[in-house]
């Protein structure tokens, strides 16, 4: 890696990405993650349920599919049910979007020396993404666990064959009772697949970038040009598709590590159980689910983010203009 690349690494290096933060880039993200949420949150439900499924544990649901699995959980516990741990979700993708989007972005426009139109690498682009990621799941990894508990709370009311320390009333009072019944630990189960997980963006920003890099540049505009609505869609839509299929396997390890009905021994405990009793497909339940929730999802996120970040850069514009014409 170049000198460039080198320097992103050190700590006396990040000291100076802060000059390019901006803070549209937070609020952009946050408005994305938090409007895809509350549209799609029913199917990331759906999603955990077939993820977690060995199907060997007869206390969970057994669903045919996705449109089954959307009819007994409304049938069963009302709409409501449909959005069960959809607070945390919220909470998480919100977060999560608007500190990545935060973080890479200050950390590109670091590597760009603050020149949006100069075309960086896809190792850069890797590069950032990855830093931008790990430092989102360390803010974020205790949400991502209450809202897998809270997705995993198959009755409407606790039973008597559940533990009530593992019955949660609500987002706050799972993060309690994880803290006070599994410690530190408890919040960052499912951590290292998560870890694992940041290449999924890292793959996912470097295709979004060299899409637009080189679309733009086919047709001979900056790269930092503006596209159409349309053409936005379509580029998240494609590295969204292209990372979940290269990386989808670890988003079933993490959703059992944090599951509150199995226990395991570890990362490599899951991998050895779900190869063992269920193969290579046991790596892939819920991807179908996952599938119909993310292109949609991610085409919602990027759209929003385009749209915001420009609102206030043509904002920004226009009060210079204004500014300028007032000094003259």
């Amino acid at each position: 890696m170049d000198s460039q690349g080198v320097k992103s690494l050190s700590a006396s290096g990040f000291s100076s990405i802060f000059r390019h933060v901006r803070l549209e880039h937070l609020l952009a993200g946050v408005s994305g993650g938090v409007v895809s949420t509350l549209v799609l949150h029913p199917l990331d439900l759906v999603k955990i349920r077939f993820q977690v499924n060995e199907g060997h544990t007869k206390s969970r649901p057994q669903y045919r599919g996705i449109v089954h699995a959307l009819q007994s959980i409304s049938r069963q516990d009302g709409i409501s049910g449909l959005y069960r741990g959809v607070t945390p979700n919220v909470w998480g993708a919100g977060a999560s979007w608007g500190l990545y989007f935060f973080f890479y972005n200050a950390l590109k426009m670091w590597m760009q020396d603050g020149n949006s139109q100069r075309a960086l690498s896809p190792g850069h682009h890797l590069l950032a993404a990855s830093e931008a990621g790990l430092i989102t799941l360390i803010f974020t990894n205790p949400i991502w666990v209450t809202k897998t508990r809270l997705c995993l709370q198959y009755e409407a009311s606790a039973s008597s064959s559940v533990a009530a320390h593992n019955t949660y009333k609500g987002m706050l009072d799972a993060l309690k009772k994880i803290y006070k019944y599994e410690g530190l630990r408890g919040w960052y189960k499912g951590f290292l697949p998560g870890v694992f997980g940041i290449s999924h963006g890292a793959l996912q920003f470097m295709a979004y970038e060299e899409m637009k890099n080189s679309y733009n540049k086919r047709l001979n505009r900056p790269v930092d040009h503006r596209l159409g609505s349309g053409e936005y869609i379509l580029f998240a839509a494609l590295s969204k598709m292209f990372a979940a299929v290269a990386t989808y396997p670890y988003q079933v390890v993490r959703s059992r590590l944090q599951d509150q009905h199995r226990s395991y021994n570890g990362v490599v405990d899951v991998l050895k159980q779900t190869w063992r009793l269920e193969g290579v497909r046991g790596f892939y339940k819920g991807v179908s689910a996952y599938l119909v929730h993310v292109t949609p999802n991610i085409c919602i996120v990027f759209l929003l983010y385009e749209y915001v970040t420009q609102q206030a850069r043509q904002t920004t514009a226009t009060k210079a203009t204004k500014w300028a014409e007032k000094a003259l």
